[in-house]
């Protein structure tokens, strides 16, 4: 064989080798994976952990972020954390996301744990077959939320439970309503993004009220962001359905309407981001809401 002969089969054997290995999965770094059992629901989750990165080399405790749609706001919270403690001064968190259930999808896992009421419109399509939609249990799922993950939280790291912050957004938000309106203490700061108030004709409507009734103070920081194009055109007619909602006057009305009450406990912002959509609204949303809360340590 030539010695050119013997290069091409040489080049051609490690293209063959580098072609049949496995590129390696990028990792982030000081994060975890816990399974968590739902125990009333029987059902397993996980929880995503990043830890701030003074958590090796310090003995303090730090407030705890978490944040539904983990799946793709994990890495986005968690970015967004990281950045506001190296370049902005503020506090660290330890971020947990809250995954969807094992199992299920993630449009059938959350349509089902993050909304507050089954809907009076029945003609939602399931994404799995075999299995009808299910919804409105944003109430039990809270519920495993206190009691499951909570405890695995405080039990594994050290996290300042008195400092817990919840994030949403659209769904998410929904759940982070139906807790501020049962159980507001459940969380010290809610951070909710583009709720969808249309949901069920408007329901968590009819819930501020009914919670109005019953109490005189709502103890609870909340900050309300939305994108400024999450309304509607000109030529459609205003409805709390999913195909005529205006999200922006739905906030608005909602976040009046708390405000009406003249709660003494409760802090509430709402901020509308020009030029933003339901899908890019997020990190601002986010990245307000956590400046709006954490302090500034440097």
């Amino acid at each position: 064989m030539t010695v050119i002969g013997k290069l091409l089969l040489s080049c051609c054997f490690a293209s063959s080798l580098a072609a049949a290995v496995t590129p390696a999965p990028y990792v982030l770094d000081e994060t975890e994976v816990r399974d968590v059992h739902a125990r009333a629901l029987n059902r397993d989750y996980q929880v995503f952990v990043a830890l701030p990165d003074s958590y090796r080399s310090s003995n303090r405790r730090y407030p705890v972020l978490f944040v539904t749609d983990a799946n793709y706001a994990f890495p986005v919270a968690r970015g967004i954390a990281q950045r506001l403690a190296k370049h902005a001064g503020m506090e660290e968190v330890i971020v947990v996301g809250l995954s969807y259930a094992k199992g299920d999808s993630p449009v059938y896992s959350r349509r089902r744990d993050y909304t507050p009421a089954v809907p009076q419109r029945r003609d939602y399509a399931s994404d799995m077959p075999g299995r009808t939609p299910a919804f409105g249990e944003a109430q039990a799922y809270g519920r495993f939320i206190a009691a499951d993950v909570f405890p695995l939280i405080a039990a594994n790291y050290r996290a300042d439970m008195n400092r817990k912050i919840f994030v949403g957004h659209s769904y998410g938000s929904l759940l982070g309503l139906q807790l501020l309106l049962s159980a507001p203490r459940t969380f010290d700061h809610y951070i909710l993004g583009s709720p969808s108030l249309w949901f069920d004709q408007g329901v968590m409507f009819e819930r501020e009220q009914d919670y109005a009734k019953g109490h005189n103070d709502m103890p609870a920081s909340v900050f309300f962001g939305i994108g400024g194009r999450e309304t509607l055109g000109k030529d459609r007619k205003r409805a709390r359905t999913e195909e005529n909602a205006d999200m922006v006057a739905d906030l608005c009305d909602f976040d009046a309407a708390l405000k009406s009450h003249r709660y003494p406990n409760l802090k509430s912002r709402l901020e509308v981001f020009a030029d933003e959509d339901h899908a890019s609204v997020f990190p601002l949303v986010l990245t307000h809401g956590l400046r709006g809360y954490l302090k500034k340590v440097r």
